[in-house]
């Protein structure tokens, strides 16, 4: 692994905003850099005693390509420089022992304890460790801490970073490998059955497959995973975070998950090969969807043209064509809002905010909606002028004081030597 991964490098990429004035913050320029590794492996050996094993998994936010994933779509996401960390060891009792900086917490079980509770943290841990065991792994034990500095409940997907570092610590400390493919599997498993979470796997393949200074074009249906350049001294993204945090995400992601199922059992009744909304267009399905419930044809209509929209921008990002993958993002917002009926008046007024402002070349929610942050991409040399004045005009307009990052593509998940 790269030695930089234990070298403090700052660079102002991150802006944080206190009172009434704005305050630059230097974050980190790595990942790996985030949280001082030798700080994490001294927490370790205070809770545990040993010397642990280091990995990592890394943040998404999705240029495009917002609830398709789980119609088997295409989707544009990209590892951001944020990440969770899992220091791990291994233990001979098939205990777990998991503490959470962040949360100051430390839990205990068996790996093979049947009862779950959802709601907390530490599922998505214990879930991994379930999904692992139903492939026919069989974990030792571990004693795990974990941190993490991407932000949760932002639509940064903290969780599949959770779940894949996880999955590597359990893998690693006893003495197990698997391809990154299945560990993303695997984790989709455990959120989708064992946290009961119904999403598809997007999030988890990018933090496994990121790559610095690209976005992943990733196809759901074949798990093919395709880097495109994404040319920082042209073009930055940049994250804003509402800090709306809606308590509809979990309920609403699954029931948006159904009608796009009832979408294509109606198709079906016609086409029995259709297997998913991606074997379908828009064009294909108008006519017929005009007879069915409005929020079935909602669905269908945003997830076809969404996936047709991904298709297009991936194209654009490759030759450069910026300004064409901001028409795109624009078209996929307005989507997400008319048709798949996930945002909400904190999300529209950022975008609304951001799309005036000079370097902005398109704008849109991220994540699972209801909430959390918007993507942004913005002319390299007018981010930081940008991200200032976001977050000014975004705290004028609401009496919130949001979290602006200018974002750098980044590696997938690794062990840290």
């Amino acid at each position: 692994m790269p030695k930089c991964c234990e070298t403090i490098v700052c660079e102002p990429v991150c802006y944080t905003f206190r009172g009434s004035c704005f305050d630059r913050t230097f974050v980190l320029k790595s990942a790996l850099a985030m949280i001082p590794i030798e700080s994490l492996r001294k927490q370790f050996r205070s809770e545990f005693g040993g010397e642990p094993q280091v990995f990592c998994a890394p943040g998404r936010v999705n240029l495009i390509g917002e609830h398709v994933d789980y119609s088997e779509g295409l989707v544009l996401p990209l590892a951001i420089d944020r990440a969770c960390y899992a220091l791990a060891q291994p233990r001979r009792d098939r205990r777990l022992r998991i503490r959470s900086i962040q949360f100051d917490q430390t839990v205990e079980y068996a790996v093979n304890d049947p009862h779950r509770n959802a709601q907390e943290w530490a599922a998505y841990v214990r879930g991994v460790s379930w999904a692992l065991e139903q492939s026919g792994d069989h974990i030792p034990g571990a004693d795990i801490l974990v941190s993490s500095d991407v932000p949760l409940g932002a639509g940064l997907s903290s969780s599949a970073a959770l779940e894949v570092s996880s999955a590597l610590a359990l893998l690693g400390t006893s003495g197990r490998h698997k391809d990154l493919t299945t560990i993303a599997r695997l984790c989709q498993r455990a959120e989708n059955e064992y946290v009961g979470m119904q999403c598809g796997i997007m999030d988890q393949l990018v933090a496994c497959f990121g790559k610095k200074d690209h976005a992943i074009l990733i196809d759901c249906r074949t798990l093919e995973t395709t880097p495109v350049p994404l040319d920082g001294t042209k073009a930055s993204v940049i994250v804003a975070n509402t800090m709306a945090k809606h308590a509809l995400v979990s309920s609403e992601y699954n029931r948006r998950r159904t009608e796009c199922e009832e979408a294509v059992r109606r198709i079906r009744a016609r086409k029995p090969s259709v297997r998913t909304l991606r074997d379908v267009t828009w064009a294909e399905i108008e006519a017929e969807a005009a007879n069915w419930p409005d929020p079935i044809q909602r669905r269908a209509r945003h997830v076809t043209t969404e996936i047709a929209r991904v298709e297009t921008a991936a194209v654009a990002l490759q030759a450069g064509r910026y300004e064409e993958v901001g028409r795109l993002m624009a078209a996929s917002h307005e989507s997400l809002d008319s048709d798949f009926q996930v945002s909400c008046a904190e999300l529209n007024t950022m975008v609304s905010l951001a799309i005036e402002l000079p370097g902005c070349i398109g704008a849109r929610m991220t994540g699972g909606g209801f909430g959390g942050c918007t993507v942004n991409l913005v002319w390299a040399n007018q981010a930081e002028s940008f991200a200032k004045e976001l977050a000014q005009r975004y705290k004028q307009a609401t009496s919130v004081q949001p979290e602006v990052y200018v974002c750098e593509p980044s590696d997938g998940a690794r062990q840290i030597r």
